[in-house]
């Protein structure tokens, strides 16, 4: 009867910690934090970013556990690039060239996750002072195109190097204004070209500009923009870098398969009316302008929304960097792409 008595206390004991187990695990699931994960967000202010524009719109960010703390955009990806040195920036969609800058020169800490879209940026000229690259060299004529290092920039080293300019002329006659401004003093008559991203590019059509080259008259196979985040992102939060990355190809699809609703989506989110970044009489005249639906339905033709990525593509513009001495020395590609989620060749 002792023995009975002995197995049976035996028996409730391993029952009592069993359920114990059960009931801590399930408290453990109970109490553990839910909450969306709060990230900053920088986007440039064109329809390069289409796919964060189009994902923020239809909350997706916000579906996918991604609470967006800060939120901002930039005129120029130079100027977003300047931006990722703060420590409330976790997330961007940026051109590949200013990323590539930031990483090897000022030791930014981030991969890239995935890619947003190839091309979309063009040269702009008034065609009866402009009709052929040739006549960039034309004394007197005035030029638009952002700081030295930029990727519209870098455009324009690549188009001075295929159609065999003299660079020293071509320079000589630059004018350096980010792209609003460059806009700006197309309507107002000072510049007779310009090179520009789109929409601006677009946006200098519709004030009389005649797009004379794109970016795939120039560079064939040119990477435009990327998803980037920092490192920190990457190590403590890899659930989330997942979810970026499959928001921003949802994103990308819709975009493909609706050019219509993108470009009104896009033509609300673009308004610079209120916008901090552009300000003063700058912001009055630029939103003066009236962009239209119709603006970015021509823009977003010019851009191919895809998010792979081509290893050797990015190799080759590091190189090109390197070689401009826009950075301080090449490196290897493969250490600034995140393989667990980038598609790349």
């Amino acid at each position: 009867m002792r023995r009975i008595r002995k197995h049976v206390g035996f028996l409730t004991l391993l029952t009592c910690l069993a359920f114990g187990i059960i009931f801590s695990a399930q408290a453990d699931e109970d109490t553990k934090d839910t909450r969306p994960i709060k990230l900053g967000m920088a986007v440039e202010f064109n329809d390069h970013a289409a796919a964060a524009y189009v994902a923020r719109e239809h909350g997706w960010f916000q579906q996918a556990g991604v609470d967006l703390s800060t939120y901002e955009s930039y005129v120029t990806g130079m100027a977003l690039a300047a931006a990722l040195a703060r420590q409330d920036i976790d997330v961007a969609y940026m051109c590949l060239v200013p990323a590539i800058s930031v990483y090897a020169n000022a030791g930014v800490p981030i991969k890239i996750l995935a890619g947003t879209h190839h091309h979309g940026y063009g040269l702009v000229v008034k065609v009866d002072t402009i009709k052929t690259p040739t006549d960039l060299e034309k004394s007197g004529v005035r030029i638009g195109c952002v700081r030295e290092g930029g990727t519209v920039d870098v455009v324009l080293q690549k188009t001075m190097e295929k159609h065999d300019l003299d660079k020293d002329t071509v320079i000589h006659n630059i004018r350096r204004m980010n792209p609003p401004k460059q806009v700006l003093a197309i309507k107002a008559g000072k510049l007779d070209a310009a090179f520009l991203p789109e929409h601006w590019a677009t946006v200098a059509e519709d004030l009389g500009f005649t797009m004379l080259l794109t970016s795939q008259d120039i560079w064939p196979a040119m990477q435009g923009s990327v998803l980037v985040v920092r490192d920190d992102l990457v190590r403590d939060h890899p659930e989330a870098a997942r979810q970026l990355v499959e928001v921003t190809q949802k994103a990308t699809e819709w975009i493909n398969h609706y050019p219509g609703e993108t470009a009104e989506i896009l033509a609300r989110c673009l308004s610079v009316a209120g916008r901090k970044n552009l300000v003063g009489k700058e912001t009055e005249s630029l939103a003066r302008l009236g962009l239209t639906d119709q603006t970015f339905s021509r823009s977003i033709k010019r851009l191919v929304y895809r998010t792979d990525l081509n290893l050797e593509t990015l190799q080759e513009t590091i190189d090109y960097l390197a070689k401009l001495g826009y950075i301080k020395k090449a490196f290897d590609a493969r250490e600034f792409v995140d393989p667990r989620w980038a598609n790349h060749e």
